[in-house]
């Protein structure tokens, strides 16, 4: 088994792809690409708020922070003692992100992100500190506000292509994205509305850098432009009645992930 990161550093681009080039850009990708150890993979997530969105609201408006916290599980069927991990994504003033995560189970992390409950489980002094300060920020008044599920296809770059260096670049795809903001819980099944139509997928590239030629070529190829888009923001926004959709993005080259 790998060892589990916990720490990532990398800058992360956003594409809204129609399902109808979807078959014919996987296929040119392969050329440089090449399926994940797990290609195929369902996606769960919780995300932590208070029952305003407070947390959410002063990530997308520049308040006091750019934060969101998750709970996240690869399982279909989680089991309250099954490992699922908790995950913080921040960014600063200059764009630059950390994410930070640890391994723990269910019960656990709810008891800890709603209580402030610590088990053996949760040694991560990083973690800690920064749920801790949440915590007090919003008054202990955290809670499983948001879930959100996808399909992940995953790909990543081949060790040796000619004339270029490698770049640990992985390239996912989410599709039959869902959400729902009642019955937060990973115990309670995949069901929710719809988070896009069924004719779209989110194409994120994660890379240490810039995106090398023979990537550029292809986007340029089939005319994709990156995007800003947030599941997380995306479902709120539909859960209230609000009107949200990608946009391109013009100004940033990326969100940066430590």
């Amino acid at each position: 088994m790998k060892p589990i990161e916990t720490t990532f550093k990398r800058i992360e681009t956003k594409y809204v792809v129609s399902k109808e080039i979807l078959d014919k850009l996987i296929q040119d990708l392969k050329e440089y690409l090449v399926e994940d150890d797990y290609p195929i993979s369902t996606i769960s997530n919780i995300y932590f708020d208070t029952e305003d969105f407070a947390v959410l609201q002063d990530d997308d408006f520049g308040n006091k922070r750019k934060e969101k916290v998750r709970m996240r599980t690869y399982l279909s069927q989680p089991k309250a003692d099954s490992q699922v991990f908790l995950e913080i994504k921040t960014k600063d003033q200059e764009g630059v992100g950390r994410k930070f995560r640890l391994l723990s189970t269910p019960i656990s992390i709810l008891n800890f992100m709603t209580k402030g409950h610590l088990d053996a489980s949760i040694t991560d002094t990083v973690v800690i500190e920064k749920v801790k300060k949440l915590q007090h920020d919003y008054k202990l008044a955290i809670k499983p506000r948001m879930y959100i599920y996808y399909d992940r296809y995953s790909l990543k770059e081949k060790k040796y292509i000619e004339g270029y260096d490698y770049n640990k670049i992985r390239i996912t795809i989410d599709q039959n994205l869902i959400y729902r903001d009642e019955n937060v819980s990973l115990f309670a099944g995949n069901q929710g509305a719809p988070l896009l139509d069924d004719n779209t997928v989110i194409m994120e590239i994660k890379a240490p850098g810039n995106k090398p030629q023979w990537l550029q070529d292809i986007l340029d190829k089939y005319g994709l432009m990156e995007h800003k888009f947030s599941k997380y923001s995306c479902a709120y926004h539909k859960s209230q009645g609000l009107p949200y959709a990608p946009r391109p993005s013009i100004e940033s080259a990326g969100t940066a992930y430590a």
